[in-house]
């Protein structure tokens, strides 16, 4: 029952996670496939929310040993679901919610044809100005990283099915319009 999986994806600052609780706090009923990072965690994150969190090394082996369904590579850090998680929200009486980076995006329709995408974007200078305010300890580099990795995002958007602008204090409507999407 693969029509039960949606990936919600834009780059960093874009607002997917904002929109992803703008649904719940709707009452969509939803359950986000969880995707296992070798990133830090963050303040107030914590395992299962909203990644699996582990070691490179131990993401490497699972790597070797095939329980990914995709995985990528993005600042630095590896990102990437599991087999299993898969089925696990596929087997749910609820619409599965697929957080990813464009590469993903990429492999996940390849194994996935009729998987449906929405870009999550926003003007360049407010994905910026999130990415600042989100983190007072970020350097002018982390910015520029982001930045740049940012425009390679958009050079992408063909990938995707939808595309859903999350501007400034216009949150409610970007939540609105990606329910519609899924309502279809």
């Amino acid at each position: 029952m693969q029509n039960n999986l949606f990936i919600i994806s834009g780059p960093s600052g874009a607002g997917e996670d904002s929109i992803i609780n703008g649904l719940v706090k709707r009452g969509v009923d939803l359950e986000r496939v969880i995707t296992t990072t070798s990133r830090d965690k963050r303040s107030g994150e914590k395992d299962g929310e909203p990644y699996y969190f582990i070691r490179k090394k131990e993401f490497k082996l699972k790597i070797e040993n095939n329980d990914f369904f995709e995985w990528a590579e993005e600042y630095g850090n590896y990102y990437g679901v599991t087999q299993s998680e898969i089925e696990r929200v596929k087997n749910l009486n609820k619409i599965g919610i697929w957080k990813m980076g464009y590469k993903g995006v990429r492999t996940a329709k390849k194994l996935l044809p009729n998987i449906k995408s929405i870009l999550i974007n926003a003007p360049l200078n407010q994905i910026e100005n999130r990415i600042r305010t989100r983190d007072k300890n970020v350097t002018e580099q982390f910015i520029e990283d982001r930045m740049e990795y940012t425009k390679e995002w958009l050079k992408h958007i063909s990938l995707y099915d939808y595309v859903v602008m999350n501007l400034d204090g216009r949150l409610n409507q970007a939540v609105e319009e990606v329910f519609q999407i899924l309502k279809k």
